[in-house]
C-alpha cells in the first residue's frame, strides 16, 4: 500500500498562518499536519510515501519520502497535481488532502477496504460543521450514495441538505485496479479538454478540476465508487475562522468531541 499526499496549494483562505507556507506545514499542537498524516500513515505500516509539492516546496523537508512537483499549481489544482505522481500511480494507493489531520483507525479502515475505489465519508459531521463555520450552511456539498453505499453524486455546492447527509472526508483509497481507471479517464479528458476554457463538472476547467469531479467521472462511467462511513474522527483546516477555533479546542480539551489526538 502505497500513500499520496496532495500538498501543492497555497492556502490563501489562511491568511497569516500560511503566509510562504504550504498549507500542510500550518502547525497544530506543535506538529504540522503534513507530519501528523506522515507519522499515522507509518503506524499503519504505510511506508512508501509521495508528497506532491507546489507552493514554496521547498518548505516541505521530510526524510524518507518521495517529492514530485506540480509547477503549475497557481492555474491547475488536485488531479493534476496527483497525476504528477503518475509513475506511483500502479498499486494500491491512499490519497491524501494535505489540510486534514486524521486518527489512525480512518487509515485502517480503507486499508480494510476490498472495492477498487473506496470514499471515506463521515456520516455524524454537522456538530462539527455547525461549531467550526458560523456559515457553516455556505460550505455544504452533496454527497448521495444508495442503500448499498455506492457512491452516485459528490460535489454539488448548489444542494439541497437532504443531499449532505455525509461529509466528504478528503481520503480515497485506490485499489490497483482503480487507480488505473482513473488514470485512464484524466487521460481520456485531457486529449478532449486539456486546451478548454469551459467547465468541466462542477470544476471551472479541466485544468482546474476538484478530485470529487474525478470520482464523478468514475461514476458517470459506471466505475463503482464505494462509500465508507465513519463518525468523527478528523478535522479540516481551510480558514482563519476554523483554525482559530480548533486551536482554542485543543486547549480547553473539547476537540475530544471530534478527534482523538
Amino acid at each position: 500500500m502505497k500513500a499520496v499526499i496532495l500538498a501543492a496549494g497555497m492556502g490563501t483562505r489562511l491568511g497569516k498562518y500560511t503566509e510562504n507556507l504550504p498549507k500542510g506545514m500550518l502547525k497544530f499542537n506543535e506538529k504540522t499536519l503534513i507530519q501528523r498524516q506522515i507519522e499515522v500513515l507509518n503506524s499503519c505500516g504505510i511506508n512508501d510515501i509521495s508528497i506532491i509539492t507546489g507552493y514554496n516546496k521547498e518548505k516541505i523537508t521530510y526524510p524518507n519520502i518521495k517529492y514530485f512537483h506540480s509547477p503549475e499549481y497557481s492555474s491547475t489544482n488536485m488531479v493534476v497535481s496527483l497525476m504528477q505522481a503518475k509513475v506511483e500511480l500502479c498499486d494500491d494507493v491512499i490519497v491524501c488532502y494535505s489540510d486534514i489531520i486524521y486518527e489512525k483507525n480512518l487509515i485502517e479502515n480503507l486499508i480494510d477496504s476490498k472495492n477498487d475505489v473506496c470514499v471515506l465519508a463521515d456520516e455524524d459531521y454537522l456538530d462539527y460543521w455547525k461549531a467550526r463555520l458560523d456559515d457553516w450552511e455556505d460550505d455544504m456539498e452533496s454527497f448521495v450514495y444508495d442503500k448499498n453505499l455506492n457512491l452516485l453524486e459528490l460535489g454539488n455546492t448548489s444542494c439541497e441538505l437532504k443531499e449532505c447527509k455525509s461529509r466528504y472526508v478528503g481520503l480515497i483509497k485506490f485499489s490497483k485496479i482503480g487507480i488505473l481507471k482513473f488514470v485512464e479517464l484524466f487521460e481520456k479528458n485531457k486529449d478532449l479538454y486539456w486546451n478548454s476554457y469551459n467547465r468541466w463538472k462542477k470544476s471551472k476547467s479541466f485544468k482546474q478540476a476538484y478530485m470529487t469531479c474525478m470520482l464523478q467521472e468514475l461514476i458517470d462511467n459506471k466505475f463503482q465508487v464505494k462509500v465508507s462511513l465513519i463518525k468523527h474522527g478528523w478535522m479540516e483546516f481551510d480558514t482563519v475562522e476554523d483554525y482559530e477555533k480548533a486551536v482554542i479546542w485543543e486547549k480547553t480539551g473539547e476537540i475530544k468531541k471530534y478527534i482523538n489526538l
